[in-house]
């Protein structure tokens, strides 16, 4: 039913005023009343009389919540929608009209939702369904309305966001042509509310009597302000997003150097003004959000537009202007951090401009047109030309100074910061982006100069390394006293560790470590934490340096600071110890001695640290310290195994520390082989909780609960009941979906055997249902993954599987005989299946291809089967897809397979003798140059993981099976030959011998030849 009338207008504005209330009675049926309105037609624009309504003026709140209810249903129901009417094709029109009406809306939260519903709709329906909307907002603006302009530059800054998201090539063009219309009017708007604004900044400064008045009761001005502010928006998504990027198209974006000189030119006017602003106030927040934006512009638009932007009316000045920024002595001695930021970062993205590097290409001989390459090569030498001009190489070695010794020194701040908690200062200098602070900024700049002028900067880095430590010598046991010296000494150390790489041919590490290093770490001075932090970050920098003789005293001193008091010093030991431990010059013997103080000195860390990033940080180098050792680690396991309950216990809800306990077991069980059942206690809690897929944390725990599972099968020694009682969690895991199937194969695969007749007799439902589940619902790589395994069960138990999984076999059966199209090794893998039942339990197959359930399944999979004997509508469906199977195994099992066929008494045999005879003799071949390997040569499984490593109890038990398997004892040659003689006596001498007599005379000659020998 429509919403149309007054009272309709009255019912949705008295729901509203209920939603807003704070009894939660009223509100909450008013909130589900409003919600089923959405989809219904008329709502939207009962709404939107709402929001316009001018005796509402004084009842903000509900005129606000109604444009978000029509926001919303924007989202919803603007387009059309089966199950729901929605908004009408004729009620759109009206709500178009209507929104363009309501722009000089004086509420600004009221505007804003305004301005998000145009730019909402804009987004379905321009052009094609509202192409006068530009135009419109283009003739509103000429009215000399501050307040209704600044509307207007709202709704088309939110309408061109969301437009600019558009990426089809014809969205693309309409924003080209919205930019055309727009760009030369808001320019011009810009232009002259900028000169307004810097006129009033002046007024200020001059009387500063006035400054309350100007930025408290102006409206005007503060409107003027906001208008400003909105036209750069529009013009830098115009500027970006409105021009075909420069380095693709080499088209000069022209209005790049029309607006850019005059951006540089007000960012610097209201730097001026801005120290004179009292902090805190309306006006010192908009100039730093002002010059924030204007710098932003230019980072953006000099990475979209890289060869406009080098011209030289713009580039030089902008590069010139940044430089002075970082590198000059702020008066006031307060940097404008965030503005900092933003120069610093142009600087990097011009430094690192690829646009700028002018490629070495050659020009053909002949050519006369200059080609789109070579375009690109002359701007980009024009480019370099003026970035190497600007920063020659005496300005690089002064901001790499300035970066280094001004914006990398640890400020009070930062050393209160640490004082207060030092596991959070240590990850924030760590996890920060760089664009957020001012230190990782100055790193990332610095990086970047050095990826550019290594040979340049490296020895004026060394010398402030030399500078500081003559300044601050390394004095054992001394006491140490916070002074700019030490500063800037920790400061030189970061940035020799920043630039590891770049500095490797310049620092002779093991003097440096023996000669100051070593000493600076072993100081326990309170303050001493400073240079033992650094140097402990600056050791897993400089991993590649510390080999040999020189890893034992590393060891020890890292192990040392484990056990220091400051836990930021501690974690940055343990980083570095994880770098050493994780590197390819880590020897297990040289660091055996220290692991049971490293183990009891980490358990105890990790007892005393909070952060959950500490603790997973701590947990991994446990867990990388057991999997490097490996059998090493035995000495240590009763350590690790008290520590691993309380971890998992102290680590609910916490799945990335559970999945590194997991992990960690999982290497522990693969150190201790057969021995593993000492970690069963704590083992199989945590198979129990990890595997069961109605756990909470289901999604992130199952995977790595699934690989514990398949590590623990595969180092057990025997099977043991908690194990046996885990296999139901399987059957829930594939029953849900088959993300988890190859773990589970080998699951299966282990459990088969380890747990042999026990654990068929106690699950062969649940295997059944898995393979039920799985055959024939999977693609090619999932049956690949299963048949192996039932291969094994039927190898492992011929008498009592096949009965088992007859319903499994039927599906093998009509996949293998009908024409689906499976992929031909799968069918091959198939048959293969179906040939080991056929050699090792004979009886069962006859009766098995006997069955009327198999007829109809034959037929249902649309095959006409009428009077064929299914028997051989296997085999010559199986023949074909034969050769696909690469195992010799199974190319063994086949020609056993096809030597019993010759025993049938059906006289079908005798018309597929040269086929069954061909394939044995391609076999004996084959086995013929296989003599001499042993039984382990042979496949056990044509899909082998790997994953999980070479396990000796696993491996003894495949070893076993695969030396009793009848297909590998049986040799071919002679089984052949007693399987032909049955033959003939089958089917009678005189058809056998006329038979044999049609052979190709080659095949007979080499059959011959291969039974002789």
């Amino acid at each position: 039913m429509a919403l149309t009338s007054a009272e309709d207008l009255s019912r949705v504005y008295t729901l509203l005023r209920d939603a807003l209330r704070q009894d939660e009675a009223t509100r909450k049926p008013a909130e589900a009343t409003l919600a089923a309105c959405e989809g219904r037609p008329g709502f939207c624009s009962c709404l939107l009389e709402i929001i316009g309504a001018k005796d509402l003026e004084h009842q903000s709140d509900a005129r606000w919540l109604a444009s978000v209810y029509f926001k919303n249903s924007i989202n919803r129901y603007w387009r059309t929608r089966r199950d729901s009417p929605g908004i009408s094709d004729a009620e759109k029109p009206h709500l178009r009209s209507r929104l363009l009406d309501l722009l000089r809306e004086e509420n600004n939260q009221v505007a804003v939702q305004l301005a998000l519903l145009i730019s909402k709709i804009a987004r379905f329906d321009y052009p094609r369904e509202w192409p006068e909307l530009f135009p419109t907002l283009l003739q509103k603006l000429q009215i000399p309305d501050v307040l209704a302009t600044q509307r207007i530059y709202l709704v088309l800054n939110q309408t061109l966001k969301e437009l600019s998201t558009k990426r089809l090539a014809a969205d693309q063009r309409n924003f080209a042509e919205v930019t055309a219309q727009y760009f030369e009017y808001t320019w011009h708007h810009w232009c002259t509310d900028t000169q307004v604004i810097l006129q009033g900044l002046q007024s200020l400064v001059s009387d500063p009597q006035s400054l309350i008045i100007v930025s408290d009761q102006d409206q005007v001005f503060q409107l003027t302000c906001e208008r400003w502010m909105l036209c750069l928006k529009v013009l830098r998504r115009m500027l970006i997003h409105g021009f075909q990027n420069d380095a693709k198209s080499v088209q000069e974006v022209g209005p790049v150097k029309d607006v850019c000189p005059p951006f540089l030119q007000a960012v610097q006017e209201l730097l001026k003004y801005r120290t004179a602003l009292k902090h805190g106030q309306v006006l010192h927040a908009f100039v730093d959000k002002a010059c924030l934006k204007l710098m932003k512009i230019f980072v953006e638009v000099q990475s979209t537009h890289p060869y406009s932007f080098s011209n030289r009316v713009v580039l030089p000045s902008v590069l010139e202007f940044c430089y002075i920024q970082i590198t000059e002595v702020k008066e006031d001695n307060v940097p404008f951090e965030p503005f900092l930021i933003k120069c610093m970062i142009f600087v990097q993205s011009v430094i690192q401009c690829g646009a700028y590097r002018p490629n070495k290409t050659g020009r053909v001989v002949g050519q006369s047109t200059t080609t789109m390459e070579e375009t690109k090569a002359n701007l980009a030498r024009q480019a370099e030309e003026i970035v190497m001009s600007l920063l020659n190489k005496q300005r690089l070695v002064v901001l790499c100074e300035i970066l280094v010794r001004r914006y990398f020194v640890l400020t009070p701040a930062d050393l209160e910061e640490w004082a207060q908690d030092p596991e959070l200062f240590h990850h924030e200098q760590d996890l920060v982006q760089y664009k957020e602070k001012i230190r990782p900024c100055a790193e990332s700049l610095y990086l970047s100069l050095f990826e550019c002028h290594r040979e340049l900067l490296a020895p004026v880095v060394v010398g402030i390394l030399k500078q500081a430590s003559e300044a601050c010598p390394a004095v054992a046991g001394a006491d140490v006293q916070i002074t700019p010296a030490l500063l800037l000494k920790e400061t030189a150390y970061n940035a020799v560790g920043a630039a590891y790489y770049d500095l490797h041919d310049y620092i002779d590490f093991k003097s440096w470590w023996e000669g100051a290093l070593v000493h600076e770490m072993s100081n326990l001075h309170p303050n001493g934490r400073i240079l033992s932090r650094r140097i402990a970050w600056l050791l897993g920098k400089w991993v590649n340096k510390i080999k040999g003789e020189l890893r034992k005293p590393v060891y020890s001193a890292l192990i040392i600071l484990l056990g220091h008091g400051d836990l930021a010093v501690q974690l940055a030991a343990c980083h570095s110890l994880q770098n050493l431990i994780d590197d390819v010059h880590f020897y297990e013997e040289e660091f055996l001695e220290y692991v049971p103080t490293c183990l009891g000195l980490l358990i105890q860390f990790m007892q005393n640290a909070q952060e959950f990033d500490s603790k997973l940080q701590i947990f991994n180098l446990v867990s990388l310290i057991i999997d490097r050792l490996g059998g090493k680690i035995v000495p240590c396991v009763d350590k690790i195994l008290a520590f691993l309950p309380q971890v998992w216990q102290d680590s609910e809800g916490q799945s990335l520390l559970q999945i590194q306990v997991m992990l960690a077991l999982s290497r522990l069980l693969v150190a201790l082989g057969p021995r593993s059942s000492i970690c069963y206690d704590i083992l199989f809690p945590i198979l129990q909780c990890s595997t069961d897929v109605n756990q909470p944390d289901e999604l992130n725990m199952l995977e790595d609960g699934m690989q514990l599972w398949e590590t623990t099968l595969r180092n057990a020694a025997v099977m043991v009941p908690p194990l046996m009682n885990l296999f139901p969690h399987l059957v829930a895991v594939m029953e849900r979906n088959f993300d988890h199937l190859q773990a589970a194969m080998n699951i299966i695969q282990s459990y088969i055997l380890l747990g042999g007749a026990n654990f068929v007799r106690s699950n062969a439902s649940g295997v059944v249902k898995i393979f039920d589940v799985v055959v024939g619902n999977v693609k090619e790589k999932g049956m690949l993954y299963t048949l192996p395994v039932i291969d094994s069960l039927i190898q492992c138990f011929p008498v009592d599987a096949p009965p088992l999984l007859e319903g499994i076999l039927q599906k093998l059966f009509v996949m293998v005989a009908s024409g689906r199209d499976d992929a031909d090794l799968v069918k091959a893998s198939a048959g293969a299946v179906l040939a080991r039942v056929f050699v090792q339990n004979n009886a069962f197959f006859a009766q098995f291809t006997s069955q009327p359930s198999l007829f109809l399944a034959l037929q249902q999979s649309g095959m006409v089967v009428s009077d064929q004997i299914p028997l051989f509508l296997f085999f010559d469906a199986w023949l074909d897809k034969v050769d696909s199977l690469t195992s010799m195994l199974k190319r063994k099992l086949c020609a056993l397979a096809l030597c019993i066929l010759l025993t049938v008494s059906q006289p079908q045999v005798l018309d597929r003798l040269e086929q069954i005879l061909s394939v044995c003799t391609s076999v004996l071949h084959e086995t013929a140059e296989e003599n001499n390997a042993s039984a382990s040569s042979y496949d056990y499984s044509s899909v082998e993981d790997g994953s999980m490593g070479s396990v000796e109890s696993e491996e003894s038990r495949k070893r076993q099976v695969i030396s009793a398997d009848p297909i590998v004892k049986v040799p071919l040659a002679p089984f052949l030959k007693e399987k032909l003689q049955t033959c003939a006596q089958v089917h009678g001498n005189a058809a056998f011998n006329m038979t044999m007599a049609k052979l190709h005379p080659t095949l007979l000659d080499q059959l011959q030849k291969l039974m002789q020998s």
